[in-house]
């Protein structure tokens, strides 16, 4: 199932649930009780957004149009092979370039999100130690300029194995249209 479905699956159950539990529910006593209740489901709600902003971020990193700079170069120049006459070492490299970079990135995701859980564990508790959050977020964000950097660090190595002309006839097949893939 893809992120996107199992994402409207949990909302969808969650947008028959709260309404069917609390007609269910017997009449909410004023108290400590409800208090609790409320604090969790609004936990539950903002941990729900941020999972749903990273992944609104992850689909424009995907489908929309960026930077021309950060294209997946490396997929375009494996995909345009044939007009770009490249040759059997060029290719070899460029897909290692590109695997050594896919698996990198599987391993700097898979930081990235413990570190966002452990953000939203930090937040949980009360009261909030603001140090530790703040350290979190920068955390967090040290793994997003390095995913990036990364990123770019690819790209160069694999503009890199082009000839001149290669690089030359490579722009004017992206100057055509959209990138079909990514890096």
């Amino acid at each position: 199932m893809t992120p996107i479905r199992s994402l409207a699956t949990i909302v969808a159950v969650l947008a028959l649930a709260i309404p069917a539990a609390a007609a269910n529910s017997p009449p909410a006593r004023e108290g400590a009780a409800t208090a609790v209740a409320h604090e969790e489901l609004g936990r539950a709600f903002e941990e729900l957004a941020g999972q749903l902003r990273g992944l609104g971020a992850r689909f424009r990193e995907h489908f929309l149009p960026g930077d021309p700079q950060d294209r997946p170069l490396i997929t375009l120049m494996l995909h345009y092979r044939t007009e770009l006459a490249l040759t059997p070492q060029q290719v070899d490299t460029l897909e290692r370039l590109r695997s050594d970079f896919q698996r990198e990135a599987i391993r700097r995701d898979a930081d990235l999100r413990v570190a966002e859980m452990d953000l939203a564990a930090l937040r949980r508790r009360e009261p909030v130690d603001l140090g530790q959050v703040e350290a979190k977020v920068r955390e967090i964000e040290r793994l997003r300029a390095e995913q990036r950097l990364a990123r770019i660090r690819a790209i160069e190595q694999g503009k890199g194995q082009l000839t001149p002309e290669q690089r030359e006839q490579l722009r004017g097949l992206l100057a055509g249209g959209l990138a079909p893939h990514r890096l």
